[in-house]
């Protein structure tokens, strides 16, 4: 696990985009399988992104993944569909072939199967299931990643690529990537931005809890973090 800790938002997204660009750099030849989270702190990047790095990025050597998905259609604004396409994807010469949507608006259990099998047939298979190359997580206030949230350990281990999961807080339903096919991704990236998070990360990386996010960070083979000084502000 490597922390690296910036003096501002814009320091800590420039940074993350610039290790995924430089990472496809280092393999100019090869289609990159990245998956991409929802949420308040990832629409900084994918602003950033389309407005200061589209030209130098090589969107057709990319395949764009969804980590989670609220159950809404695609148009609604929880949809993480809609704030990742509004913020990046309609902005940039990505091919539409190579996003891969999760479809909110159907039945949770099937479209965790369904999209699943999608990713099982795109991706290559390294130690039994399948690999993205990038996988881009956030963290709650409460410690869930990926909408795999406290109590919900099962899903940390489930032999489903993705399945349903409940927001405890208002009930609400959504598709999640579970925690084992996300440990075996080549690179997982946490952005994590603001003094709301600071209590949290603390409790992450300096403690033993049984939170999500600490499970995944340790326990993935190459985990980075990326943070403002605000989040890092407990880390001592």
């Amino acid at each position: 696990m490597k922390l690296y800790a910036f003096p501002s938002y814009l320091a800590t997204t420039r940074a993350l985009i610039f290790r995924i660009l430089e990472l496809m750099m280092k393999e100019p030849e090869r289609v990159f399988n990245i998956a991409f989270s929802g949420g308040g702190t990832p629409a900084l990047l994918y602003e950033l992104w389309a407005n200061e790095y589209n030209a130098i990025t090589p969107w057709n050597r990319m395949r764009i993944f969804f980590v989670d998905e609220r159950c809404v259609p695609p148009l609604n604004s929880e949809s993480n569909f809609k704030l990742i396409n509004d913020l990046l994807l309609d902005k940039v010469a990505i091919p539409q072939a190579n996003v891969f949507r999760i479809k909110g608006e159907n039945d949770p259990v099937e479209e965790a199967i369904n999209y699943s099998e999608i990713v099982e047939r795109t991706l290559p298979k390294v130690n039994d299931w399948p690999q993205f190359d990038i996988v881009l997580l956030g963290i709650g206030t409460d410690g869930h990643t990926s909408s795999i949230f406290p109590g919900q350990e099962n899903l940390l281990r489930s032999n489903q690529l993705y399945a349903e999961s409940i927001n405890p807080s208002n009930g609400q339903l959504r598709i999640a990537l579970t925690g084992l096919p996300i440990l075996n991704s080549k690179h997982v990236f946490f952005l994590v931005m603001g003094k709301n998070k600071a209590e949290v990360m603390q409790e992450i990386l300096l403690s033993d809890c049984g939170l999500p996010a600490a499970f995944i960070a340790r326990n993935g083979q190459d985990v980075e973090f990326y943070l403002d000084e605000a989040a890092a502000g407990q880390i001592h």
